[in-house]
């Protein structure tokens, strides 16, 4: 049985209603977003800019702490201009501030080995050397970036004179907090504390 005083809709009548309904409530909703150039989209990239230095995004993101994308920034620079000793020192510390002491030691020997006379890069070495414990090289090589910067770097000096008093206290069973300094090229430099 069908119930009284209820008729049925027919699917053009349902279709109709949908579609009133549909442009009663598309009236109601807000204006379009403007697409002028003052409007609210982002400016698109100028491509005849020159593309900001990946060595140096890659130390302003070590100085902040960010060593993953440091690592992408110094990657992204070694695609433009090679592996240079100035790259692969960037890349040896920030895998160094990842804890990866294996990939960094890696990396910074092969700076040395690509720029023999930067004493930057043999002072991170050692500081890898010493997160490692091996402390007779990390003095002959605390050593050797002493000589190379003259004694004029106090980041080298204090590395170097913590890597003395640590070989002359190895029976010490006492726990020690060490600070080990990270230096790179220009004014800033890197600290890394070894904590017990």
């Amino acid at each position: 049985m069908k119930p009284t005083g209820v008729t049925q809709a027919t699917p053009i009548r349902l279709t109709l209603l949908a579609i009133i309904a549909f442009a009663v409530v598309a009236s109601c909703g807000p204006k379009a977003i403007s697409t002028t150039p003052n409007g609210v989209y982002a400016p698109g990239v100028d491509l005849s800019k020159t593309a900001a230095n990946g060595v140096e995004v890659g130390h302003r993101l070590m100085e902040a702490g960010q060593y993953e994308l440091a690592m992408e920034a110094f990657t992204r620079a070694a695609l433009e201009q090679g592996l240079t000793a100035e790259i692969l020192t960037g890349m040896g510390t920030a895998n160094l501030g990842l804890g990866r002491l294996g990939q960094a030691e890696t990396l910074l020997r092969r700076a040395v080995e690509k720029d023999e006379e930067w004493p930057e890069a043999w002072n991170n070495l050692g500081v890898v050397l010493m997160e490692q414990g091996e402390l007779t090289e990390a003095q002959h090589v605390f050593r050797k970036a002493y000589a190379l910067d003259d004694g004029q770097n106090d980041s080298i000096r204090e590395n170097l004179r913590l890597a003395l008093a640590k070989s002359e206290n190895v029976d010490n069973t006492v726990v020690q907090n060490n600070e080990y300094k990270l230096v790179q090229r220009g004014s800033s430099d890197y600290q890394i504390r070894k904590t017990p």
